[in-house]
């Protein structure tokens, strides 16, 4: 039975593009529609809405808007996660052209996708470790990783936190990149969710596209897929040659690409629970770990 699936992304998905290339999606007898989101809580507004079958995500995305009353819609969504996609795919500070050091961002804006994402608070936490607190620059909103790649090359923020092909562009644009997300302990950066439902065939239909995304990933990390791997990145994110090399050296990397199994580890999850205790306190945070049985499905717990 052939089903027709619309997910959101913020960058357009490598991961996507190669299950569709090589048949992962049509063997699954799934059609895809992507479409590309401006912010997280577009999203998940979108999500909510029934716009989206499912989004490509931060798995903090999923854990603020199941759990946590201060999240950017100011509602609980029973949202979950299918699957484990990536380890952050490269996610890194960078820094503008104009920018000459982590010092150099006091008292300049550093860009986000909202203030209160994932991805925000490892910005925060990269430059603290560089000497450098909250309050001692301007933190502004700016949207999705791709808007934030062209507005640091434009040098419309002195900082932000780029990945999954983003951060090779900018590089290749001027922009300098400082310090990864490997240093603040294991990530998960990226996760298939959805709402829940009671719809059998749904859900089916989400697995079959969750086990063609991991059928797909494991492929790639079998290395023997670099050349194919290299020509769909500058096709689908627009990288030069050297730009997608380099993107895919980080997609095969098992500390920062994608993941083999598409299981979620409590690990990983701890270093985004922690991140946000770190920087947004909320006595929600505590209960987390011990409810992902709630939020992960069965199927994709480590």
């Amino acid at each position: 039975m052939s089903s027709t699936l619309r997910v959101g992304t913020f960058t357009r998905s490598l991961l996507l593009a190669l299950a569709r290339s090589d048949g992962a999606l049509a063997r699954a007898g799934l059609e895809v529609d992507e479409v590309s989101v401006t912010s997280s809580p577009g999203q998940f507004a979108s999500l909510e809405a029934g716009e989206f079958d499912v989004v490509v995500t931060s798995p903090d995305n999923v854990l603020a808007y199941r759990f946590l009353a201060n999240n950017p819609l100011g509602r609980n969504l029973p949202v979950e996660i299918i699957c484990a996609l990536d380890r952050g795919l490269g996610l890194t500070l960078a820094l503008a052209p104009t920018t000459t050091s982590v010092e150099d961002v006091r008292g300049r804006a550093f860009g986000v996708d909202v203030a209160q994402s994932g991805f925000a608070f490892v910005g925060y936490a990269l430059l603290e470790r560089a000497g450098l607190v909250p309050g001692d620059y301007e933190v502004v909103a700016l949207g999705s990783t791709p808007r934030r790649a062209q507005a640091l090359a434009a040098g419309q923020c002195a900082a932000t936190i780029l990945n999954a092909g983003n951060d090779q562009r900018a590089l290749g644009a001027g922009c300098t990149l400082v310090a990864s997300v490997d240093t603040l302990g294991p990530y998960l950066g990226g996760v298939l969710a959805a709402l829940k439902t009671d719809d059998a065939e749904a859900r089916l239909a989400r697995e079959r596209f969750a086990d063609a995304l991991v059928e797909t990933a494991r492929s790639v990390l079998d290395e023997r897929r670099e050349s194919d791997v290299v020509d769909a990145a500058m096709a689908v994110l627009d990288l030069t040659e050297p730009e997608a090399r380099a993107h895919y050296r980080t997609i095969i990397d098992p500390t920062n690409g994608l993941i083999a199994d598409g299981r979620v580890d409590r690990a990983s999850v701890a270093t985004l629970v922690d991140l946000r205790r770190r920087f947004l306190p909320a006595p929600e945070l505590d209960a987390i770990l011990d409810s992902l049985g709630e939020v992960v499905l069965a199927r994709a717990m480590g």
